[in-house]
């Protein structure tokens, strides 16, 4: 039964940084390497439609970095290109739904921490040109437009330049993603938001309590501009117990985050860093596990990459959850807010 239901529904991932290892290759192999690496994964685990984030590793910051971006964003057209038969780039409701329609996985690209555009916000539009639809505007640390959680104990806002982003974004129809922001960050952006924004992948403060969580009313407030959480699947999100590294306790965030945010308000966040981080670590990539406080290469077992997503609906039937709940949680709620915002214009 679960795997009939979960085959039937939409499956959508609000974050996975597959786009990094893909551009770590030379570019004549990033559309076939997509193919033979990832997009066998992504056919097991029924994934319908991703959101491709560019980040950027130390390494490239910061002269390098907007070079860098631009490099992923076009490998991310590349790979889409070369797999036009299994995938689409989407830039609205419309594209993604002509994509499901043809059997197609929707692809939407986005910004995670919008590296290398600094205070100049104008370059969002630049983004938006290229085909970007979500942006969040800081990661572990300072960036001219806001604090990440790693900076917490500032109690920072967002800068004029980051007020001036979030902004710019709701103009030009780009999701904006709270995952990542500095706890008062994050209020102050749903202090100003007048349209949906999406905490991509994150998971429940009140049950691992974890700068990179967020906290129930933080989860209200993104519900209450009618955006979406995506829970995090990283194993030291979910719990600070290794024992408490199992689908049930990923469950547990996904029934808190629907029972504080509402059923319509919570989604799939995986964030699958597990394969990705070994294959480019070292000597490229920044200390995540330093940052996180945990090993980030920790996975809950079975759910070290999106073949194992059907394990998380059989867990929700097991928890007695409708059909109808299930298909929200997977996807439909996540499908339902880009068909209304994706690149519509304010």
């Amino acid at each position: 039964m679960s795997a009939d239901l979960h085959r039937r529904a939409v499956v959508a991932d609000t974050h996975n940084d597959l786009l990094m290892a893909v551009a770590a290759r030379p570019p004549a192999l990033w559309a076939r390497f997509f193919r033979d690496r990832w997009l066998p994964q992504l056919r097991d685990g029924g994934v319908d439609l991703q959101v491709l984030p560019v980040f950027i590793d130390d390494q490239f910051r910061p002269e390098g970095a907007l070079r860098e971006t631009l490099r992923m964003v076009e490998a991310a057209h590349v790979l889409a290109e070369g797999n036009a038969d299994e995938v689409s780039l989407c830039r609205d409701g419309e594209e993604i739904d002509r994509a499901l329609a043809d059997g197609k996985i929707a692809l939407v690209l986005a910004l995670e921490s919008a590296p290398g555009l600094d205070a100049n916000v104008e370059l969002f539009s630049t983004m938006h040109r290229l085909g970007v639809r979500v942006a969040s505007i800081a990661h572990w640390g300072r960036t001219p437009l806001a604090d990440g959680s790693g900076e917490d104990a500032t109690g920072s806002r967002l800068t004029s330049a980051g007020v001036d982003a979030v902004a710019e974004l709701e103009r030009l129809g780009v999701i904006f993603d709270v995952s990542h922001l500095g706890a008062s960050g994050v209020d102050h952006v749903l202090e100003l938001a007048t349209r949906p924004v999406m905490a991509t992948h994150s998971s429940a403060r009140a049950l691992r309590d974890h700068h990179r969580n967020l906290t129930d009313d933080q989860l209200r407030g993104v519900a209450a501009t009618g955006g979406v959480v995506g829970v995090n699947f990283v194993a030291g999100f979910l719990s600070a117990d290794p024992g408490g590294y199992t689908v049930d306790r990923l469950v547990d965030h996904i029934e808190h985050v629907a029972s504080v945010a509402g059923i319509d308000h919570v989604g799939l966040g995986p964030d699958f860093i597990r394969e990705v981080s070994l294959e480019l670590t070292p000597p490229c990539c920044e200390d995540m596990s330093a940052l996180a406080g945990f090993d980030v290469n920790a996975v809950v077992p079975g759910l070290d990459g999106p073949r194992g997503l059907p394990l998380v609906t059989e867990a929700l039937l097991r928890r007695g959850r409708p059909e109808a709940d299930i298909r929200k949680i997977l996807g439909e709620n996540v499908h339902r807010l880009f068909q209304k915002e994706l690149g519509r214009p304010a």
